[in-house]
């Protein structure tokens, strides 16, 4: 036990971490090593007393495999069960009779949930990774919305594109995201969009427009609400801006208004914290070195003038340099050229 530890720590492992898997405390692995002992434990001697008899376990088996339980979890079994009067064991109990047996599979008609796969992206540039989504935006009409769509490059956090129409449709979207390409003299073939799984983000028209520019489109996992947070932490900027009207917008034309002035507002001034406190369109059109390295040279120069006033190094002003969507693996990001979407807003 004590070589299972040792060499857990000797590969970057945590002492305490290995100790926990093991089953042990640190406390305990002290002791063993002062007093030159080994790991003295022992499992049960015997079988537990209300260990369920084998005649039990078949009643049970029989029970869930019954026709008018076969289609049933554990979790209903115990309840129909209870409401006829009869108590067989636990739901956890039944469980792992199941599992012991091989039968535990999904007990219903319906299609079994299966696990999707983490949809990652890496951009290192401008124009490699967009994410996009559709908010809400109140009308003066009670319960009538107007349908905010917003395109944005991770990389740099500029808005790409925006429209704001009466309602949602894979129409629109394809027709936006075609524009904006073809306006912005974008080479589409190796571009990444990602989005959520909403229908005018799946819809025929726009999968088939996605396919014919070369833009791959890119999906969150169903029911997973933070795979496409780039969006959404932009809304969330969009929403708490002071500006932004306490009473809904009276017209679409008044929405469509507002919303082009927070674009120019945020592509242009808005010191972004994820990209060192640069604007998105300075980033996105080459002028991040320069501003981050006058900003090093300021602090660098107010550092030698008070030298005694500096504890530690300066302030962190390289550049970012590249972008996670949902990386597979947690790693520690060196916050001097990467980082995640932790700081997407």
């Amino acid at each position: 036990m004590i070589e299972l530890v040792e060499e857990a720590v000797a590969s970057g492992a945590r002492q305490a971490k290995a100790c926990e898997v093991l089953g042990i405390s640190e406390r305990t692995l002290q002791r063993w090593r002062k007093e030159g002992l080994e790991d003295q434990r022992r499992g049960p001697d015997g079988e537990p007393a209300n260990k369920l008899s084998a005649e039990e376990r078949e009643i049970i088996l029989q029970t869930v495999n019954a026709p008018e339980y076969r289609d049933l979890s554990p979790h209903q079994i115990v309840v129909k069960l209870a409401d006829e009067g009869s108590y067989l064991c636990s739901e956890s109990t039944m469980y792992r009779i199941l599992a012991e047996e091989d039968q535990l599979r999904h007990r219903e008609w319906s299609k079994p949930p299966e696990a999707r796969p983490v949809v990652s992206h890496e951009a290192s540039g401008p124009n490699e990774v967009w994410s996009w989504d559709i908010t809400w935006l109140p009308a003066s009409v009670r319960g009538r919305f107007w349908k905010l769509y917003l395109v944005e490059d991770i990389w740099s956090r500029r808005i790409m594109a925006w429209e704001v129409h009466e309602r949602e449709s894979s129409r629109l979207a394809a027709a936006l995201v075609e524009g904006t390409c073809a306006e912005l003299g974008i080479d589409a073939e190796g571009l990444s969009l990602h989005s959520d799984n909403g229908g005018p983000m799946k819809g025929s028209t726009m999968l088939a427009t996605l396919q014919r520019l070369g833009v791959t489109p890119s999906f969150s996992r169903p029911g997973v609400c933070d795979d496409n947070p780039f969006p959404e932490a932009l809304f969330r900027t969009l929403k708490y801006r002071p500006e932004y009207p306490e009473k809904p917008f009276s017209s679409i034309e008044e929405a469509r208004q507002w919303v082009g002035e927070f674009v120019e507002w945020y592509n242009g001034e808005h010191l972004h914290s994820g990209i060192r406190f640069v604007t998105p369109d300075d980033r996105h059109f080459g002028r991040e070195a320069e501003i981050l390295a006058q900003r090093r040279r300021v602090y660098e120069q107010a550092r030698r003038r008070n030298p005694e006033r500096w504890s530690g190094t300066c302030r962190n002003w390289q550049p970012v340099e590249k972008v996670y969507l949902n990386p597979e693996i947690e790693e520690e990001v060196s916050s001097s050229s990467q980082m995640t979407t932790s700081e997407a807003a």
